[in-house]
């Protein structure tokens, strides 16, 4: 049995393909979680927008967490469903719904599920990665910004009760600033062509342009560098700079 388990959701792409090429922990057992199947990862397919896949997951998480005899187990929520950008009450509302289910709901139900299986007699650890749009406020983006904010706040909580509990795991929010990915400079570019439903694309495809930013391999190692988190540390932890609208 291997000694390390990671699942990390969204690892066919971007910085969670990064994340998965650079785990640190040698022969570790790397588990993809997305709509689709990672070439040479395992994978378990789930789309996040479907509440269905959310009990796939978590009976996944249920039955590998309740004979595990290994070292640690950690699980990376990093999944985004992107659809399109605009402004709340203008766009598809089945899109709309869509994103609010996989953004905003998702990871509060699959993070419950991930603590709930934890046993004691090894490490293991929750990370949610978040975005200053937990903070600031973005035009054409209220799901995502709204999903990073409940995010950080239930990390925050959660982190409070399994303190008062003494029970691992230990759980932290990650913003890794400005990353950007193949996916992104394409489709930011599109994006920025329609200021009126996305401002914030301009100053960001004008970032792309200028070279600005950090790429999905250096923001991985960023993110394994804060890991394991200091208990007694700050619960949403910051990597690089926050390109877009204030």
């Amino acid at each position: 049995m291997p000694r390390t388990i990671v699942w990390i959701s969204g690892a066919t792409q971007g910085i969670g393909a990064a994340l998965a090429r650079s785990v640190p922990y040698p022969d570790a057992r790397v588990i993809n979680i997305s709509r689709r199947r990672h070439p040479e990862l395992e994978t378990i397919v789930a789309d996040l927008a479907e509440p269905t896949s959310w009990d796939v997951v978590s009976e996944h998480f249920a039955n590998e967490l309740a004979t595990f005899e290994g070292e640690r187990a950690i699980f990376i929520h990093n999944a985004n469903y992107a659809g399109n950008a605009g402004f709340a009450g203008e766009t598809d509302p089945f899109e709309y719904r869509r994103r609010v289910l996989a953004n905003v709901a998702a990871p509060l139900v699959l993070g419950d599920a991930f603590v709930r299986a934890c046993r004691p007699g090894y490490e293991s650890g929750l990370v949610m990665i978040s975005s200053a749009t937990a903070k600031f406020a973005m035009q054409g983006m209220s799901v995502y910004g709204a999903g990073k904010a409940g995010m950080e706040q239930w990390v925050r909580t959660v982190r409070s009760e399994r303190a008062a509990r003494g029970t691992h795991p230990w759980v932290v929010a990650i913003r890794p600033g400005f990353v950007v990915t193949d996916e992104m400079r394409a489709s930011y570019a599109e994006k920025a062509t329609d200021p009126t439903n996305f401002p914030g694309g301009v100053a960001v495809a004008k970032a792309i342009a200028e070279g600005r930013g950090d790429t999905p391999e250096g923001a991985a190692r960023g993110i394994w560098g804060l890991l394991p988190p200091d208990p007694d540390g700050r619960t949403v932890l910051f990597l690089g700079e926050f390109v877009g609208e204030a």
